[in-house]
């Protein structure tokens, strides 16, 4: 039972990130897309649902057994993500998001894998700050605004989140063994960036009680 709801709350927080997602697809204003796409972090740290790289960050905080909870975690995120854009595809926004994903996935596609894994180390670094400094910070605004910043920086800067990719792969129709490869080097990458700015943490952290 423990890991069924830890698929229904990863479930869930894929189909955020995929609505997210939409309405960074919909806007015309980049800007404004990616500030509306912090919506999906948002309501999934609010309500405790299980997003991969909000997760893996911790992973040397806790038992082996996380592996697998990190590994229920994926696979319900892209389940979220697959199903959300299923569904997308039988509606009249179809065609916008289909082209306008497609776009984003050929430039995703044509980008060297070293350049792909780099980029997206960035965005588990970024997506670590956001949960860490929502969960520890004690002031309301600085929770609040750790999310918004961090996940509007990390799609400016055109980082490569693997949960958002699910989704944009999925609603573009874009799935190919290249894809999925592309895939496995954005989820490597997050969680090796989450991972590095989790220890990175705990070391400034030891240095303040030192001084």
């Amino acid at each position: 039972m423990k890991y069924i709801n830890f698929l229904i709350k990863s479930f869930a927080a894929g189909v955020m990130i995929a609505i997210g997602g939409t309405v960074f697809l919909m806007v015309e204003n980049v800007v404004i897309g990616a500030m509306l796409f912090s919506i999906g972090l948002f309501v999934i740290v609010s309500n405790e649902l299980s997003l991969f790289t909000g997760k893996v960050g911790y992973i040397f905080e806790n038992k082996l057994n996380y592996l697998f909870e990190l590994l229920i975690t994926i696979l319900g995120n892209f389940l979220g993500t697959f199903v959300t854009a299923l569904c997308l595809l039988q509606t009249r926004f179809a065609t916008k998001l289909h082209t306008k994903a497609s776009a984003l996935t050929f430039c995703k596609l044509a980008d060297s894998t070293i350049s792909i894994f780099i980029l997206s180390i960035f965005c588990g670094a970024l997506m670590f700050l956001a949960v860490n400094s929502h969960k520890f910070l004690k002031s309301s605004l600085g929770k609040h605004l750790s999310i918004f910043l961090c996940v509007s920086v990390f799609i400016l800067s055109g980082f490569e989140h693997c949960v958002a990719n699910m989704f944009y792969f999925s609603v573009s129709e874009s799935w190919s063994i290249k894809s999925l490869f592309y895939l496995i080097y954005m989820i490597l990458g997050n969680s090796i960036g989450a991972i590095l700015f989790a220890l990175l943490e705990k070391f400034c952290l030891r240095l303040r009680k030192v001084q």
